[in-house]
């Protein structure tokens, strides 16, 4: 599988997108970073594998960017990124299309796993 892919990773919370774009560079993923979800529709281009998304930013959180993502037609692969365990928010990722929800703090081998299973899923799909 060619890694060299790009992520793009959207969370407000400075040391927690530092720490994830570190797993995946170590990883050999290229990333593109955003602070919310509006920064993030910006930062969108066809060549990005994945979206690694925090679930509470402000002023766009993770599920108006997945909604606005879908809106656009745009169907790639999205992962939650939260501290929030309720039922809702899965049934709410579930309903969007999201391929996986992360619990805080994300373990570095359980987001490498996620973002090969969706780039996969993408492949898939394609």
């Amino acid at each position: 599988m060619d890694q060299k892919q790009k992520i793009l990773i959207v969370e407000d919370n400075d040391f927690v997108r530092m720490q994830v774009v570190r797993y995946l560079k170590e990883a050999d993923f290229t990333t593109v970073e955003a602070k919310d979800g509006n920064e993030a529709l910006q930062a969108m281009d066809a060549e990005m594998a994945t979206a690694i998304v925090d679930v509470r930013m402000e002023p766009m959180g993770g599920l108006d960017f997945v909604r606005a993502l879908r809106g656009k037609d745009i169907d790639i692969p999205v992962i939650f990124m939260t501290g929030d365990q309720n039922t809702d928010l899965l049934e709410q990722a579930a309903k969007w299309g999201v391929n996986a929800v992360l619990i805080k703090p994300v373990m570095k081998e359980r987001l490498i796993k996620a973002v090969q299973r969706a780039i996969a899923a993408k492949g898939r799909t394609a």
